[in-house]
């Protein structure tokens, strides 16, 4: 029984440790958010542009776009994530758990648009298509509440909040080119500001 007394106590102290590390380490990652707000927030305000004919341009060009910002997407992440990688405290609970979580909101807007895209083609219908903001902003606030819940930092419960309130706003715009123009906003200030401020809170020696 005073072994198992002891187990107990052991795998509490652990677990406590995880839990201390997690909420000591900063979290990381924010260029990578930086670039995936930049760039699909740029590809949405070119979209809104070119179907509110603001820019002239053949109605080819809205693949050509997302194409474009999902292979840059590509590369950037693949450069970035090295340097992340090699930080101090990359390796704590808090930051594993942000970076699976991204890592599923990536495969998790992969596989929608790709259903997305069948469905369309399936259905002749290309309508569909118009839902993806409001699921790529509802999946942003999934992530952003598990970075908060890891962390304890209560301005990314708000950025949490405001991604599930902005996937509902962008249902209420669906059907109309001015819904490109707020999903370019949304990711704008839910992805790519929120980068930033993770990027200038990460110590130089830390944990």
């Amino acid at each position: 029984m005073t072994e198992e007394m002891k187990a107990i106590r052991d795998d509490i102290a652990f677990m406590r440790a995880l839990a201390e590390e997690g909420r000591q380490a900063p979290l990381l990652g924010g260029s990578m958010l930086v670039a995936a707000g930049a760039i699909f927030g740029t590809a949405s305000l070119i979209q809104w542009a070119i179907l509110s004919k603001v820019l002239q341009a053949p109605s080819v060009m809205l693949m050509v776009v997302w194409v474009a910002a999902v292979l840059l997407h590509l590369v950037m992440v693949a450069v970035l994530r090295r340097g992340v990688g090699a930080k101090p405290g990359a390796g704590s609970s808090g930051n594993r758990a942000m970076r699976n979580a991204w890592m599923g909101v990536g495969w998790g807007c992969f596989v929608i648009f790709t259903a997305l895209a069948v469905a369309s083609w399936k259905t002749r219908d290309l309508n569909l298509i118009n839902f993806s903001p409001s699921i790529v902003l509802a999946l942003y606030g999934g992530a952003w509440s598990v970075a908060a819940a890891m962390s304890r930092i209560v301005w990314l419960r708000v950025v949490a909040v405001a991604s599930f309130a902005s996937a509902i706003g962008m249902a209420l715009l669906m059907g109309s080119s001015w819904a490109w123009l707020g999903y370019a906003a949304a990711l704008y200030l839910l992805a790519m500001v929120p980068g930033l401020i993770l990027m200038r809170q990460e110590p130089s020696d830390i944990v």
